[in-house]
Order: C-alpha cells, then structure tokens, then sequence
C-alpha cells in the first residue's frame, strides 16, 4: 500500500488518490465479449487498480471508460437467473406490503435492466417507469415485458426531465448500480430531485465489508466504479440532503446492503437502531483506518497462487476443466490469474447473447449448458459462486461420470455432487 502515484481524485470527496486497496492488472471490460470475427483483433485493456480514498474511505478505481462505451449492447440480462428472480419477487411483496405502495404510486427502477423486477410490480396494477441506458436491454423489456422505460443515464438533467414527465416517484428503487456510476455526486443528487415529499429509496450494493471478509476480489472491474461501505454510503447520502433510515444485509452478491432512505426534512419515517448498529460495526471492524484497507492484496495474491496450483495439478494429471459461467467477476478472476484455454477448455452461460462467442482477454469459448452433458468435464469451474448453490443443483447429472465442482472464492473449493444431492434432500 503506502503512497504510489497519485490516481487522480476521489469522486466524492475530491481528495487525491494515492492509498492502493489491491492492483489486479490489466483487464479488458468484462462484458465485452468478443464475437468469432473478432478472434484475431487486439482487445483494449485498462488498469484495475482500486484505490481508497485517506479522507472519505471510499474504494473506487478510476474512469477509463465512459459509461456509454461499458453500457451499449450490454450483454448481462437479470432475468436469466431464478434465484435473482426468486429475490426480486420477494422484495415487491415487501416493500408494497410495509409501505402502502398501490395503484396510485409510481415506482420507478434505477438501471431497471430487463425488468426482471418492475414486471412484479406491474403484476400488482402499480404503475411503473424504467430507467436504462442499455438501448438493447431495455428495448427487450419494453416488447417483451411490457416495462415502460426511458433509455437514458441518470443524474441531476434526467431526474429533472423524468420529473416534468412523469412527476416525482413514490419508490426509487436501485439495484445494483450505485457502484456503477462515476459522478456518485450528480447520481445521488438526482435521486434527490425525482424523489418524492415523502417518498421512499431503496437500493442495493455489494457491502465492502463482505468483501473483504470473504475475499471477493474478483468482483472489481470496470463497470464498478465504487465499493461501498455502509458508512461510505451514509456520508454521501447525506452531502445530498437524504438520511438513510434503515438497512438490511443480505445474501445475494456473496453479501449486500439494502438501504431505505428518505429527504432528511421527511420526519415520517423513523430512523431504525441497525443503522447505528452497523456503523459502529464497521467501525470496530477497522473500516475507518487505512491499516484495515493495506492487508487486501497479499490475501489476494495468496488466492491467485492456490487457484494456479490447482489447476496446474488437476492438468497434469490429464483432468477435463469446464467453466459454468460468463459473469464479469469470471472475467476478472481468469484475466488476473492469466487463466486461458491451457486450463479451462470452454464455460457455457443460459444467456443466449453470450452464446457462440468468447470471453474478453482470455478467448475462452461460450457454449450452451448441454456442452457439459456432451463432454463429460472432470470438474465444472462455478465463476458465478455467488450462484453456486443454483448451479450445482441444475449440474447435478455430472455425479454420473464422476465430475466434480469447483469453486474458486472465498477459497478454491471441490465440491463433490453426491455429497451435494444429499444435503438438497435433507434441506427439502
């Protein structure tokens, strides 16, 4: 750690940059998948080095790419996974239950992707707004679910835009893309000026904390623009005029903060004893001393080195690897640890935009699922551990042959399917 050279400066705080939390090379962007006509062209690769900021302790790497390069004919789509499916339901239940959202509100959706979540609310006769920049997603969730979505950014000029349109929201809702945006100032500001008198934001973030407790480092890249600490969030927040006035912790994305905020003039809603709570646990847990940040990248390394070792291993001895998978923390993970065809002969993916073509960087080849029943890999490399219970369960039939799972993060893991089936039947 210590201070290298200087990275600019923080997106919030405007403080100079020049505490390292980890450096992981360089990376292509991990949804730029690259198409067969493609193979033989040079890729462009960016520095993944996060930094936290001395003053805020916000971790952030820094722009390379505008959002409009990352974002146009993005190939990640919400509704191809169940259990993110299964999560989203349960929410609509929840917040229209607690909060009174009916017939008469708008909810609207951040980054609203596919709308894998708004069509819950739409089921209910609520009506709903879709906010996305990806043309190509939101165009499937206007024909295809019937979401009604503007494609646009967000920030301050489409929060005023938005707002002589449609008038204010009574529900925010983002999930997942507070990280993804780099002027967090102008983002949360407009949350600000869209929102309701009384209305109400909810979002959802991978917690910092989880992170670095469960070493997910394969989760930055460089759609990621910030790795959020609650007390990080709390402090930008209120810059802008909003007060966080509960949070839960959740499972989803290996660990996550959901966050329900409202305008501090708002005194309808009261402030609940986990925010306090969990600030003093990020307190305590070091997040507001630069030494807590300085272990993360020899852990890091450590993991590279153990991941390598087993792969090296299992080749040796003549084994078949397959990934599961095409999720940008995968391209993260096999970029860093220079993982090719050498050791994974191809990954399959249920999304069809990703079919047919090949991973950035690493040229590992996308298939469908059945490529695993036609092949009979040895072990199935899980890259979306975050979904590793979903998979093993759908991938159970490689126990026939013998095949095994292997999940890289925390730890890298073997995991044998027979072993599994029978916890899933004691479970049910």
């Amino acid at each position: 750690m210590g201070n290298l050279q200087t990275a600019g400066k923080c997106r919030f705080c405007q403080t100079p940059l020049q505490h390292t939390f980890v450096d992981l090379g360089m990376s292509p962007l991990c949804q730029d998948h690259v198409k067969p006509e493609e193979l033989n062209r040079m890729e462009a690769f960016y520095p993944l080095h996060a930094y936290v900021c001395e003053n805020c302790f916000l971790v952030q790497l820094e722009e390379f790419v505008a959002p409009s390069a990352i974002f146009n004919d993005y190939a990640y789509f919400s509704s191809y996974s169940d259990s993110w499916l299964q999560h989203a339901k349960r929410y609509t239940e929840q917040v229209v239950g607690k909060f009174q959202i009916n017939q008469q509100s708008l909810v609207a959706e951040i980054a609203s992707n596919d709308g894998y979540l708004l069509q819950y609310f739409v089921e209910k006769g609520i009506p709903v707004l879709g906010i996305e920049p990806a043309a190509n997603v939101a165009e499937y969730a206007i024909t295809k679910k019937g979401i009604r979505t503007e494609t646009k950014f967000f920030g301050c000029s489409t929060a005023t835009t938005l707002f002589e349109k449609y008038g204010n929201a009574d529900l925010l809702i983002g999930n997942n893309v507070l990280a993804h945006v780099p002027d967090i100032n102008d983002f949360v500001s407009g949350m600000k000026i869209f929102l309701n008198s009384k209305g109400l934001i909810t979002m959802e973030f991978p917690h910092l904390l989880r992170l670095v407790e469960r070493n997910q480092f394969d989760t930055i890249y460089h759609e990621h623009f910030s790795y959020l600490s609650f007390m990080s969030v709390d402090r930008i927040f209120q810059y802008h005029g909003l007060q966080i006035f509960d949070v839960e912790e959740l499972p989803t994305h290996g660990g996550s903060l959901r966050i329900y905020a409202k305008h501090i003039e708002d005194d309808s809603k009261l402030i609940s004893f986990r925010v306090k709570e969990l600030l003093k646990r990020e307190d305590e847990a070091g997040l507001s001393n630069l030494s807590y940040y300085k272990a993360f990248e020899e852990k890091v390394r450590s993991t590279k080195r153990k991941i390598l070792d087993f792969l090296i291993r299992a080749k040796n001895d003549g084994k078949k690897i397959a990934g599961y998978g095409a999720p940008g923390k995968g391209n993260t993970l096999l970029n860093y640890c220079g993982i090719r065809t050498d050791f994974i002969d191809y990954t399959v993916d249920r999304n069809p935009h990703k079919q047919g073509n090949f991973l950035p960087g690493t040229l590992i080849p996308i298939y469908e699922p059945n490529k695993i029943r036609e092949t009979k890999p040895d072990y199935v490399f899980i890259l979306p551990w975050n979904l590793k219970e979903e998979i093993m369960d759908s991938m159970s039939f490689i126990q026939e042959w013998g095949g095994k799972f292997v999940v890289p993060i925390p730890e890298i893991k073997v995991y044998d399917p027979l072993w599994l089936i029978h916890r899933f039947k004691k479970a049910s």
